[in-house]
């Protein structure tokens, strides 16, 4: 498309080139000054300015991006869930707010996987919590931590979240997410009547997963089955809530609890290796209390860091998923790949 604007009968003519994302430059031809008379000069003068900032506002636009490209889902069908667990200590903020500023520059579901306000999970340590990760709280869905329960019943965690926590007297639940089923387990197993079999997590868990056959599953809890963080490690309690995660072929378990990022390969709920129907866990308890060193790696560990905070990115496909370490500023560790679903 040309823009055509004449004045002074025989002379000045401005012809400005269509705009694009392809950086079409601007072109200006015939433009003789001396001849206008003075009206005429400003007008042009003018009509040209114009075609200048709008040719530079375009040009801009398109060489600059605020969010990057690969952040969003690459089809309709694909969602992302992204997040940490042991995140804001009122002491010291900083980790929590590095984290936070790479929240608010995804889209998506954040998953905050237990121990979200130290020390004690109070509402004034939640106050913390709230300058941080509060910025994506309306698009938040919590798991309780141990930190939590330090205030009786986690008062203050399910005052904060309100229904997005679940049932204040369980704090387990599951929602849709795209494709993919979600489920949120509570690992204070103590403090919901146990997490054995036969327990009223897990018979509520096995009537979930029955009740949602859907081809992908993801679960997240606080404490880890697996871990080869040196300040927990593995926790047999929550067993039986994998047992039947497993025996309904679900894909992915998040966890936190030991302050690090460990992804695991495929495996049974007894850590053997498992390529065709085994889980695949990832601790990310990177979210910004601290970081702690690891003990002895576990089997089929797969990848370790304790140097950086960040957050996991998942994007769930129908048939999959891709998942990407992102960390903090001025750090350097991350982790990536894919994954398919049974």
């Amino acid at each position: 498309m040309q823009h055509l604007q004449k004045c002074g009968g025989e002379g000045a003519v401005i012809v400005t080139q269509g705009l694009s994302l392809e950086r079409a430059p601007l072109q200006i031809v015939d433009v003789d000054f001396e001849e206008l008379d003075p009206d005429c000069e400003v007008r042009l003068k003018f009509s040209l300015t114009v075609a200048i900032l709008i040719a530079g506002s375009f040009l801009g636009f398109a060489s600059k991006s605020a969010i990057p490209s690969d952040a969003f889902p690459a089809d309709d069908q694909s969602a992302i869930l992204v997040g940490a667990g042991d995140i804001a200590d009122c002491k010291d903020l900083a980790g929590a707010e590095a984290t936070a500023k790479l929240l608010v520059q995804i889209p998506g579901t954040v998953f905050a996987a237990g121990d979200l306000a130290y020390p004690d999970g109070s509402k004034e340590n939640f106050v913390c919590y709230d300058k941080t990760w509060g910025r994506v709280k309306s698009r938040t869905r919590p798991a309780p931590g141990n930190h939590e329960f330090h205030a009786a019943g986690a008062t203050p965690y399910f005052d904060y979240f309100g229904a997005a926590a679940g049932d204040p007297k369980t704090g387990y639940y599951s929602y849709e997410l795209g494709t993919w089923h979600i489920i949120v387990l509570n690992s204070e197993c103590k403090d919901v009547g146990g997490c054995e079999v036969g327990s009223p997590q897990e018979k509520w868990l096995r009537a979930d997963l029955a009740a949602h056959p859907v081809a992908c599953t993801l679960a997240y809890w606080h404490k880890p089955l697996f871990s080869s963080g040196g300040a927990h490690g593995n926790d047999l309690t929550v067993q039986p809530l994998w047992q039947a995660l497993y025996e309904a072929n679900a894909d992915v378990i998040l966890g936190g609890h030991d302050h690090d990022y460990e992804r695991f390969a495929p495996q049974t709920p007894d850590g053997a290796a498992d390529a065709k129907r085994g889980i695949r866990e990832f601790v990310v308890g990177t979210g910004g209390k601290n970081h702690r060193p690891f003990g002895e790696p576990k089997p089929n560990s797969e990848l370790r860091d304790a140097t950086a905070f960040g957050v996991l990115k998942l994007t769930l496909r129908p048939d999959g998923y891709d998942w990407q370490f992102i960390h903090e500023a001025g750090k350097s560790f991350t982790d990536s790949g894919s994954g398919k679903c049974h």
